[in-house]
């Protein structure tokens, strides 16, 4: 005890066992390096070396996906509902939101590394005792005559215990908050891919029922043609009544497909309105212009399947939600260890009773409490165990849902590349056959007129171009669909929101009305621009 009296020379009375703690910060400070559970690693996954028909001369190699590949189409249209749907659409608010919902919890998980409680505390308080009341203890009893009965008692204090992160717990939880975030972004991301697809695609459906609806217009128009020619030649007794009704069935029904295709049209129409978080019918304007199915460029850029899959925004996320997983492990892991905290009060206390002077705020109201504590559930071993099984279950699910995530990426880019290829394939042959079947309206009509041939050749010639024109317009939307549905497989579409802001500003104002977010609302973290920069380096 000499040395600690010759240490603690020339300090203030009262402080001696604070600044002796010190030390023992300093060591379980110093110890507080290991970290255990598994460290993450990148999971293999297979994926094909080439696609299947990148040596058709309609596909080029290129390693970076179009970022605006909608613009191929050369649609105004089409370009100004994608670039409405990117501001408006309400499920990517959503989905920007989560950004920031992750944004807070990393940081609440950063600060569970330093002490977790820090509470300042005080308290005035008029206390009265019993005058027929036991003692409470045995200085109570030995001044119970000169105790008085009635005084005030008044306490300042500040209490503060920090659990030192030997085992790393608190840091595998900023990992997995770390990996939650970026799994966030890359979900933001996803969603863009996914609503500049959708807004194309139900863009391409629009166009094709209005395509659709003319040529059935137009189908209708011929066949009332055809029907005033039956009527003309029955009328002179050139014919039988049934070619009259013959002519009326097929106009009839020509005409009863209309209907049905507009009420596609309009249904169209309203899933682009919700698209644009607009009411329906708040498109019309916006598709105003030629009614023509969007025309496919003649050549696609596609890349390497594993440059393209690491691209794709759903399969980095399914990676950082098992990176994320494998940092829970630890933490699990964590509790089968001994935790150290250090704990601390201090503060003053003074009260009025007796030969007590009140004065809160000298030297001798000092009150302190400080030292270590250490905490071993070794009784809990059953529990705790079961529960870091529980995290390496759920672990190795992502790890299985990943791989399923990349193959599943694999066959849509394949299944979108054979649908775009054989639908190309066959246009030319469509095209030819729509202008042979309009050829033999002609020629049956007038070779009908003449009394050349019965009306059943103008009805199966009507009806066969009918049917062409119809494949004719379905082939060309499945151009369109298919190079639609291949850009969104490649994963190309979220770069053009690279350096924005993911919550709107409109909506920043309105959180912060209501809550100080500090810079949480405005622009990307470091770590989360380095995500968006260079994506599947993360």
């Amino acid at each position: 005890m000499r040395g600690t009296d010759n240490t603690m020379r020339g300090m203030k009375p009262g402080f001696g066992p604070i600044v002796g703690a010190l030390p023992l910060l300093g060591v379980l400070s110093a110890l507080s390096g290991c970290t255990v559970g598994p460290n993450f690693k990148r999971p293999e996954a297979a994926v094909a070396k080439e696609w299947r028909t990148q040596d058709d001369p309609r596909l080029k190699k290129q390693a970076e996906v179009d970022s605006q590949w909608w613009k191929s189409f050369g649609d105004p249209s089409l370009d100004r509902l994608v670039e409405l749907a990117y501001r408006q659409n309400l499920p990517l608010q959503i989905s920007g939101l989560r950004i920031v919902e992750a944004r807070a919890q990393l940081a609440i998980l950063t600060g569970r590394q330093y002490p977790q409680v820090q509470v300042a505390t005080g308290s005035a308080a008029a206390v009265g005792r019993s005058k027929n009341a036991a003692a409470s203890n045995l200085l109570d009893l030995a001044n119970l005559g000169d105790l008085d009965r009635h005084y005030l008692e008044y306490q300042l204090g500040f209490d503060a215990l920090w659990e030192v992160d030997f085992w790393g717990k608190y840091r595998r939880g900023v990992e997995s908050g770390t990996a939650n975030l970026l799994a966030s972004v890359a979900d933001y991301q996803s969603s863009l891919v996914s609503l500049t697809a959708e807004v194309a695609r139900t863009y391409v459906l629009v166009r094709t029922y209005e395509v659709l609806i003319e040529q059935a217009q137009e189908n209708a128009r011929i066949q009332e043609e055809g029907f005033r020619i039956a009527e003309s030649r029955f009328s002179n007794g050139a014919t039988s009544e049934l070619d009259v009704t013959q002519a009326a069935t097929l106009l009839e029904s020509t005409r009863a497909t209309i209907p049905q295709l507009e009420g596609g049209l309009d249904q169209a129409r309203n899933a682009l309105s919700t698209l644009l978080g607009q009411p329906t019918g708040a498109v019309e304007a916006l598709l105003a212009g030629p009614k023509r199915i969007p025309v496919a460029p003649a050549t696609v850029a596609v890349g390497m399947p594993a440059e393209i899959l690491r691209r794709r925004p759903d399969v980095r996320s399914a990676e950082l939600f098992a990176a994320a997983q494998c940092a829970r492990i630890g933490i699990a892991e964590a509790e089968l260890y001994p935790s150290f905290s250090l704990f601390g009060t201090i503060g003053l206390q003074a009260s009025t009773a007796g030969s007590a002077s009140g004065n809160l705020f000298s030297l001798g109201s000092l009150v302190y409490s400080v030292g270590p504590r250490i905490v071993f559930p070794f009784l809990n071993y059953g529990r705790l165990k079961n529960g870091v099984r529980v995290e390496d279950a759920r672990f190795q699910q992502l790890l299985v849902n990943y791989r399923n995530t990349v193959l599943k990426a694999g066959q849509e880019v394949e299944d979108s590349l054979a649908g775009f290829v054989s639908a190309q394939k066959a246009m030319a042959f469509q095209q030819a056959a729509v202008k042979a079947a309009q050829r033999s309206v002609e020629l049956a009509v007038v070779q009908y007129r003449e009394g050349a041939v019965d009306y059943q050749r103008v009805l199966d010639a009507q009806r066969s171009l009918l049917e062409q024109q119809n494949n004719l317009a379905q082939t060309s939307s499945s151009i369109a669909t298919n190079l639609v549905a291949l850009y969104k497989a490649l994963g190309g579409g979220w770069e053009v929101r690279r350096d924005q802001p993911v919550v709107p500003e409109p909506m920043q104002t309105e959180m912060e009305q209501r809550t100080n977010w500090g810079d949480m609302l405005s622009k990307p973290r470091a770590q989360e621009a380095k995500t968006l920069s260079q994506p599947g380096k993360q």
